[in-house]
């Protein structure tokens, strides 16, 4: 058993070290100095397949540009996240978001054109700008024949160019990027409305579905590092139960488990299923991601080096 103990602030160099120090400094700290061992083990084992799961706000957030990178770092073969993330890392290759105020007037925003997230501002010209994005799109995609999610993703992600893009990361690494809820959001609204024109348009998620399922089956050994919840951490955690779990989880998130909702649902209950090995080494960071997933990013990449 460790001892509680700190370090000398002179003796630490690197981000690797700093995360290996936090291993004894207890509280949420050395469960990050976990996390930070077992991302190290899913990315060196040649064997694993990463899994690399996230919540819009991810992208919303300056985590944008963190994520990009971990991505061509990490080399995940499978992303899942939501339609919010998918149509605002679009939205931010056209244009800027702004940091605003938690405490802002929300009135005066809707008035000005402005929509919040957290303290992130939005300008609704964003959303017209997707709209002219996603359009000439469909348009090369639609060939009378039912499209898969991954497929309208691919598409979706060709014309970026922006370097900071987590869709032109995926489609440069080769990762498969997959949205359970595509319908979600104002992406949702654009497929609805071209598809009241195009009633031919027919999108198939069942074919993601085999697709993942089969990509899952086929590994040796799955970890995930999965930063929030909702429909993309099940969908992580789910498509594993078909091979009895995966070998090694990190999750990140402020969710707590009292609720009993599948958000706060922590590692050990996710055993229960056979959604998580209970051979497999796994942790939960109880903590804000836009602190503590730049410090793993930043670990692994000193350590890439």
């Amino acid at each position: 058993m460790d001892t509680i103990r700190g370090f000398s602030l002179d003796d630490v160099k690197s981000f690797p070290e700093l995360l290996k120090a936090y291993s004894t400094l207890g509280i949420q700290a050395t469960n990050l100095s976990h996390a930070d061992e077992i991302l190290w083990e899913m990315v060196s084992d040649r064997h694993n397949t990463l899994f690399f799961s996230f919540t819009s706000n991810v992208i919303s957030s300056g985590l944008r540009e963190i994520a990009s990178q971990f991505i061509r770092d990490a080399r995940p073969k499978v992303i899942i996240t939501t339609a919010g993330a998918i149509e605002e890392d679009i939205m931010k290759s056209l244009g800027e978001f702004y940091l605003g105020s938690f405490y802002a007037d929300d009135a005066e925003l809707r008035s000005e054109g402005i929509n919040r997230i957290g303290n992130i501002f939005v300008p609704s010209q964003r959303y017209e700008e997707l709209e002219g994005y996603v359009k000439p799109v469909l348009k090369r995609l639609d060939k009378g024949r039912p499209v898969s999610v991954n497929a309208l993703i691919t598409e979706l992600s060709r014309p970026i160019k922006d370097k900071h893009s987590f869709l032109k990361a995926a489609l440069d690494t080769g990762a498969k990027v997959f949205c359970p809820a595509i319908t979600d959001g104002a992406l949702g609204l654009q497929l609805y409305f071209y598809r009241q024109q195009h009633k031919g348009f027919v999108l198939d998620q069942l074919a993601d579905m085999a697709d993942i399922a089969q990509m899952t089956l086929n590994a040796e050994r799955t970890g995930a590092l999965i930063i929030g919840g909702g429909i993309a951490k099940h969908y992580t955690i789910g498509v594993n139960l078909m091979r009895e779990g995966l070998d090694r989880a990190i999750y990140i998130s402020t969710a707590q488990e009292h609720d009993a909702s599948l958000s706060g649902a922590y590692p050990r209950e996710a055993v229960s299923w056979g959604k998580i090995k209970s051979s497999s080494r796994h942790v939960l960071v109880n903590d804000e991601a836009s602190i503590s997933f730049p410090l793993l990013a930043l670990s692994l990449h000193q350590k890439l080096k």
